[in-house]
């Protein structure tokens, strides 16, 4: 799929993945709806890029509504092909029963697999209706989904068992979903992140790589936003690339 002139939606485009993603989309040619609920950031943002095919808007993943009106602002840039999931959410690092035998509470394990699982599902779904209506270019394709899992998703840590239920949700969940929408021409991606180093850490460069960067094989450092949204380019380009999910973490695998 060439990008240029296509419009895409990058669903969390406020954050570190994101940002790194639109503007690597922006710098294709696609027009871009960021959507995200950190308001500041994806305002300051699409001022920064200073470009008539960028736009904010305000969206909760959980909500059907919302991630409707992205939708629709993303089709009022353009043809929508291209979708980003990359959206963040809290996630508490706790033991199912901690050392005064209190267990995790089903509340909380809800909301963490609403917001990643549930809120991947919720965009992929209409954002897959909303392209299955596009004219088929050349190839036959209609547009691509790129979810976020995790590698957590395939061998989690310690206290992460409602965040690895999502994400491994997530994986789950991209060859199926291609399958299901391999007629309507829409192909289903995802990436699985392993360390990388993005806002949500909330610590300076050097603090993050002498905690989490040693740990990796090779290269011996955390991931870079950029690295994951040349993925996604790549991805989003490339017609035969479907139902897989792609770990990009340079050898990581978590230990206990």
């Amino acid at each position: 799929m060439n990008l240029d002139g296509v419009a895409a939606v990058v669903v969390g485009g406020a954050g570190g993945f994101g940002e790194a993603t639109v503007r690597r989309l922006v710098g294709a040619g696609a027009s871009v709806l960021i959507a995200d609920l950190a308001d500041d950031r994806g305002k300051a943002l699409e001022s920064d890029l200073g470009t008539a095919r960028v736009r904010y808007l305000t969206t909760d993943v959980t909500r059907e509504d919302s991630v409707a009106a992205a939708v629709a602002a993303a089709r009022e840039l353009g043809t929508l092909r291209v979708a980003v999931v990359v959206h963040g959410g809290p996630a508490a690092a706790r033991r199912i029963v901690n050392r005064k035998g209190e267990f995790y509470p089903l509340e909380t394990f809800r909301r963490t697999t609403d917001i990643f699982l549930g809120g991947t599902y919720n965009v992929l779904a209409q954002t897959a209706a909303a392209m299955s209506a596009n004219e088929p270019l050349d190839s036959g394709q209609r547009g691509v989904v790129i979810v976020t899992a995790s590698i957590a998703g395939f061998e989690a840590q310690v206290g992460q068992t409602d965040y690895a239920a999502a994400k491994g949700g997530v994986i789950s969940l991209t060859l199926a979903a291609a399958r299901d929408l391999a007629p309507t021409g829409v192909r289903v991606m995802g990436i699985a992140p392993g360390t990388f180093l993005t806002p949500a850490f909330r610590m300076t460069e050097e603090e993050a790589q002498a905690r989490f960067g040693d740990h990796v094989p090779n290269p011996r450092r955390m991931g870079r936003p950029e690295e994951y949204a040349r993925l996604a380019q790549h991805i989003a380009e490339n017609d035969y690339l479907n139902g897989e999910v792609i770990r990009i973490d340079g050898a990581l695998r978590f230990n206990v």
